[in-house]
């Protein structure tokens, strides 16, 4: 019979002289202990741990309702003897006291026993004269096991308690520190309510931040303590916004996680919880919020034993930047970003910061296969400078912000090296005005000036502002231009084309917009032109249907360097910065490996493998390994287009098929010997659904051949799902220094799609042997896609895919798919080596009511090759005498 759960327990003194008994033989106990010594013992161990028992009542009635720290849950028995409940404390421990609370079906007669195994039983408590209630005994044994056993039955009912409590200290233990292990130590979490309640605001050992989270459940902040310890107290310091239930885990790995204590009922305030575990991470999970506000915690302390096991390490010099697998640590208030940043600040002197400027300017001006790399950061402040920016230079400010950084004057390209045509004194042409960037600052023009920024691709122009009347995206004049990016960016006056051939612009606000040559494509974005394709060629998306904006690095109020991670967002328009509070989540820099010049794959990856995430300095870095992420919402982010190169052959980044990977700010290089592929992400056959946080690309740029011999097979392969596209041009190199060649930097494939519900957002891929992209997967979504076939196709024989098909499609969407869908796509040809080369179509793609392409382009460059069809055999032919062709559906 099931009865319902009263809390009836009747007090001491009306139990008869037994209960008094036994009330006095608990009181002698308690006079012939120290009292130092029972405070020193006096560690809770048993709450949350895993409990067992020989029956259950009912299935509301479980065994690990009597240590979930709540008092209005019980475990109950079936009505017979003997019947028994046990605990498992995870490793042995000296037990002093027990304390047993009652619910009105008490034990009679019962033991409480301790073991090493939990099969072998020794006693260390008995009575046959039970009181119940609300017992205390205090008891001296040892044992991972406790287990209370009930032979007699106070009433007709099973034995029912409501808290079986073990109090103790952990075998071989040192004592509790008072140390806060937790303090200075990187912390993430599930969310953050916004960009000034970071992680790290909760161990950062002032009770005036803090930390908070969503307004959901479930949620949670991480710990990394560094090493593994036994952990014997935690100290919660809970803003109002509280946890009625929650539960602290700790984990060796990050992935795998134990619960060493469990609560429904949390009071809030400062809970001070004498708790025992062992694990580098330590995690208070919220399952149920006490508000309607999400979790916040001031603070969160933990005190461990001193002892750590065997494991990694967190400590180390950093020398130069870490070339064993030892990984320095990193000071938020202080890092060292290598000699390749130059911090500016209010106080630096404006004509140090001008020559500083114009140096890098000068030196990377036409630079373009050297290995140089450099980034100007600016803190928040008024700066009056000049920016024109070369090669391999990122500019970008340090605030939370765009706003918080403002630039009187410019941060412009020019086109003013290159030749143009025939014409030796023609230098107005921006084609070759690759890797660089502007970001996360914005500009004030000088009146009656306008902005330029004459680039092509790689060059991003992102999250910024700029205030003034105009900026031109080519030289102004008769200059040729073939860019490029413009995302999460305000622009209060008119942003004029010109002569550039194609532009994607994402998630902007702009005045106006004027021009349009073969492809321009707007999504989410305000003050962008009427769609009017082809005529002028301009594709309108009205929301941006999911994305995640690139991560950047800011300094907080207090100096801190922190990492923001942008959180998705869906079915937007206009920028992520400009209407409230930003969606996502702060990283201390703490949480960061700062990789500079000199680092070896050996210390990245030991740093990977301890939780951290990537902090890339401006620099070349040649890995004789592959970088592998393994955990879940990893960061690595690059400064100053930082350039990775796989000497050996191995992909230079492989990601397990987790959760919100995120890639950022890299330019990968491949090295001379050939890689099957230079980044995987996810294994092949991966499965998993990854909708609600998606893995990202964000300016990442790939380059096979140029600045040396390289040579792979595919440069980017994703198997994972739900992958996120922000930016990408992968580019096998039809010029440069050395490496060029049909026979040289081979490389078929430039991206390889086999994951589901992939979204790729200003796509540029160029000049790779066969398929320049190949997509195998189903839900695929490309907004804006750039390419140009290779011009050195030595003859028609030796480039055709079979079928009876004339070269390789640039766009292949395989047989196999059933859905698929694109906006503003294009290819382009020229076929210099040999003019006769013809492509029969430059999109092939299944013809299924599920695939769908939206305003398309071909273009023979000059007139240099033939393009027969745009896609399948729909759409006019390119060639010399009609050198572009669109088509505006298909099917």
């Amino acid at each position: 019979m099931t009865r319902p759960r009263t809390r009836h327990r009747l007090p001491l003194l009306l139990r008869g002289p037994a209960a008094l008994w036994a009330a006095f033989i608990v009181a002698a106990a308690l006079l012939v202990v120290p009292a130092t010594s029972a405070r020193a013992a006096d560690a809770l161990l048993s709450q949350g741990k895993a409990a067992t028992a020989s029956s259950t009542e009912n299935a509301g009635t479980p065994a690990s309702a009597a240590v979930d720290g709540n008092t209005g849950t019980r475990w109950s028995s079936a009505a017979a003897d003997p019947q028994w409940l046990q605990v498992d404390l995870g490793s042995s421990a000296s037990i002093s006291r027990v304390v047993l609370n009652w619910e009105t079906a008490y034990a009679k007669a019962y033991q409480i026993q301790v073991s090493a195994d939990g099969s072998n039983w020794t006693g260390v408590y008995s009575t046959t004269t039970g009181a119940g209630g609300t017992e205390t005994l205090n008891v001296t044994g040892t044992g991972r096991y406790v287990r209370m056993y009930g032979t007699q039955r106070a009433t007709q009912y099973g034995y029912s308690l409501w808290e079986f409590q073990v109090y103790g200290s952990t075998s071989g233990g040192t004592g509790c520190s008072t140390d806060n292990a937790a303090k200075g130590r990187p912390a993430t979490a599930s969310s953050t309510e916004n960009a000034g309640t970071p992680a790290s605001a909760a161990v950062d050992g002032d009770n005036g931040t803090r930390w908070s989270s969503a307004a959901a459940d479930p949620q949670w902040l991480q710990i990394d303590l560094g090493t593994s310890q036994q952990i014997c107290q935690v100290a919660l310091n809970w803003e109002t916004a509280y946890a009625k239930a929650y539960q602290i885990q700790v984990s060796p790995d990050a992935n795998t996680w134990t619960s060493i204590y469990t609560t429904t009922n949390g009071p809030g305030g400062n809970e001070t919880l004498n708790i025992t575990g062992t694990g580098r991470y330590l995690r208070v999970y919220g399952t149920q919020r006490a508000t309607a506000y999400g979790y916040s915690l001031w603070e969160v302390t933990v005190h461990t034993t001193g002892t750590s096991s065997t494991g990694g390490t967190d400590g180390g010099t950093g020398g130069n930047g870490g070339t064993g697998g030892t990984v320095p640590p990193t000071d938020p208030k202080n890092p060292d970003l290598g000699p390749n940043v130059y911090i500016v600040d209010p106080s630096t002197s404006q004509t140090d910061m001008q020559n500083r400027l114009n140096t890098i300017a000068t030196q990377q001006h036409t630079n373009q296969f050297g290995d140089q790399r450099y980034a100007v950061l600016f803190k928040p402040g008024n700066y009056n400078a000049d920016v024109n920016l070369g090669f391999y230079t990122q500019v970008a400010g340090l605030g939370l912000s765009p706003d918080d950084v403002n630039l009187n004057g410019h941060v412009r390209v020019e086109a003013d090296w290159l030749q143009q045509g025939d014409n030796p004194n023609n230098l107005s042409n921006a084609t070759q005005n690759f890797w660089r960037s502007a970001e996360n600052l914005s500009v004030t023009l000088p009146n009656n000036q306008v902005e330029r920024w004459a680039v092509a691709q790689a060059a991003p122009y992102r999250r910024m502002h700029l205030r003034g009347s105009q900026i031109q995206l080519w030289n102004g004049g008769d200059g040729w231009a073939s860019g490029g990016l413009l995302a999460d960016s305000k622009i209060d006056g008119q942003v004029v084309s010109g002569s550039q051939q194609q532009w994607f612009t994402r998630n902007s606000e702009l005045g106006s917009w004027a021009g349009g040559v073969w492809n321009m494509v707007f999504v989410g974005t305000q003050g962008a032109p009427a769609a009017s394709f082809p005529n002028p060629p301009e594709t309108v998306v009205g929301q941006t249907p999911v994305e995640r904006e690139k991560p950047f690095l800011y300094v907080d109020g207090s100096g801190s360097y922190n990492v923001f991670v942008p959180g998705v967002r869906r079915n937007t328009t206009g920028t992520s910065w400009g209407h409230g509070a930003q969606v996502g989540t702060s990283l201390s820099l703490s949480q960061f490996y700062v990789v500079k010049p000199g680092a070896s794959a050996a210390t990245m990856n030991a740093a990977l493998a301890q939780g951290k995430n990537l902090l890339f300095t401006p620099g070349v870095y040649h890995l004789n390994d592959t970088l592998r992420i393994t955990r879940a919402d990893t960061v690595v982010l690059g400064l100053g287009l930082a350039t990775l190169t796989p000497d050996t052959g191995l992909p230079a980044i492989t990601a397990a098929d987790v959760d919100g990977v995120n890639l950022a700010g890299l330019l990968i290089d491949a090295g001379p010997v050939n890689s099957p592929t230079l980044v995987q992400l996810g294994p092949a056959g991966s499965s998993a659904d990854h909708s609600n946080n998606p893995s990202s690309l964000h300016d990442v740029f790939f380059r096979v051949g140029g600045a040396h011999l390289g040579k792979a097979t595919v440069s980017l392969q994703v198997n994972s799902n739900n992958v996120i596209g922000d930016h990408m041009w992968l580019w096998r190199a039809d010029h440069g220094n050395a490496g060029v060649g049909w026979d040289v930097n081979t490389a078929a494939n430039g991206l390889v799609v086999n994951g589901n519900d992939v979204t790729m957002y200003g796509l540029f891929v160029e000049h790779y042997q066969q398929f320049n992209t190949l997509w195998n997967g189903n839900g695929g979504r490309t907004y804006f896609y750039q390419n140009e076939m290779p011009y050195d196709v030595p003859n028609q024989a030796a480039w055709t895919s079979g079928n009876g098909n004339q070269g390789w499609a640039s766009y292949k969407v395989a047989d196999s798919v059933t859905t698929h869908e694109a906006w503003g796509v294009g290819s382009y040809c020229f076929f210099n080596t040999n003019n006769s080369i013809v492509a029969s179509h430059a999109f092939e793609v299944p013809n299924t009511p599920g695939v769908k392409f939206h305003n398309l382009v071909t273009v023979s460059l000059g007139g240099v090759g033939t393009i027969s069809h745009v896609i399948n055999n729909t759409g006019a032919a390119a060639n010399l005498a009609n050198q572009q062709s669109y088509v505006t559906n298909y099917p």
